[in-house]
């Protein structure tokens, strides 16, 4: 058997311990090798927890003959610059969405990976749901005849903290996002025009931040397929994230998982459990099975599972969108780049 391919994490917040764990303990072919975070105390406890070293630099990090690849999971602010290290050192990345909030910064990292001749996969983890999968499967097989709509539900528990609102880019770089990757993915069509409208109808926090809890968008695709994206911060019940294809011959639809599959019937009715309320409860075999697809990608060769192009396309839909939202009128993609 090959040796397994050696990750180094750069960030142990959440997401990037999150990350830091799937490598270490559930990807066959995958090993933890360091972890770095500015936060030293953090990066310490994370590579502890799980029997690595902390790397005391990204520079330490990136030239360790013990690291074959690198995965960048820090706050979106930092990615380009590690990006262009990274793909410097000539090892395959793995970078958590987006790949930025401004476009030429993003195009400044996807260069130098360019450049480089390094596979790069981005962190659209719902591509790798099975329910939304499904419905993308159907599509592409023409199972569903030829697709006219599209519909996207994206609605989280709770709004994320005013804090994180402010150096998000806003909810279509931050949440919609992930949506318009969905659209693409699904659809098999990029996207020609975007009209986005936003409301502030849950925290005027958000509103104060220039910012807005409650949206929806219409994208109109290149063959002619129209997709609508509603957005909520808050739905009391839970996550709640469904993706729908209408088309000729029939439609292909995702619903959402519940906590549990258990039921409770009486005369009085029946009770069922309610929708997972944490984001890891209700993606994490998704989170893993693109770990699973970036070690396949090494073995394999390439191509990445989502490329470079892949999480360009979504921001720049999103930055029509929310130009879209401001100006108050269908806005072509080719106006951002």
């Amino acid at each position: 058997m090959s040796a397994p391919v050696r990750v180094g994490v750069l960030g142990a917040g959440r997401i990037g311990r999150m990350h830091a764990e799937l490598v270490a303990r559930r990807v066959p072919g995958l090993a933890l090798a360091a972890v770095h975070d500015v936060d030293g105390a953090a990066a310490r406890e994370t590579a502890a927890a799980l029997g690595v070293e902390a790397a005391r630099s990204v520079e330490e990090l990136l030239a360790s003959p013990a690291v074959d690849a690198v995965a960048i999971c820090t706050t979106t602010g930092t990615h380009v610059d590690l990006l262009v290290a990274a793909a410097s050192s000539g090892k395959p990345i793995f970078c958590e969405k987006p790949l930025s909030l401004d476009l030429a910064e993003a195009d400044r990292g996807l260069a130098a990976v360019e450049r480089a001749g390094v596979l790069l996969q981005v962190g659209f983890n719902r591509r790798f749901d099975p329910a939304h999968r499904s419905v993308r499967d159907a599509v592409a097989s023409g199972a569903i005849g030829e697709t006219h709509l599209v519909r996207i539900s994206s609605r989280d528990p709770a709004p994320p903290p005013i804090a994180y609102v402010r150096a998000s880019g806003g909810i279509f770089l931050d949440m919609t996002i992930h949506d318009f990757d969905m659209a693409r993915y699904v659809t098999g069509s990029e996207v020609e025009e975007v009209y986005a409208r936003g409301e502030v109808r849950i925290d005027p926090a958000i509103g104060a931040e220039g910012d807005f809890d409650t949206a929806v968008v219409t994208l109109r695709h290149a063959d002619g397929t129209l997709t609508v994206i509603d957005n909520s911060r808050q739905a009391a019940y839970g996550f709640d994230q469904r993706v729908e294809a209408f088309g000729s011959r029939g439609m292909a639809a995702s619903e959402n998982p519940p906590a549990h599959t258990g039921a409770v019937r009486t005369a009085e009715g029946t009770r069922t459990p309610a929708l997972p309320h944490f984001f890891l409860e209700r993606y994490l075999p998704s989170y893993l099975a693109e770990w699973e697809a970036f070690a396949e990608a090494l073995r394999a060769g390439g191509p990445s599972p989502v490329s470079g192009a892949d999480g360009r396309a979504p921001l720049v839909i999103g930055l029509a969108a929310r130009r879209s939202a401001r100006e108050g009128r269908p806005v072509r993609v080719a106006e951002i780049g």
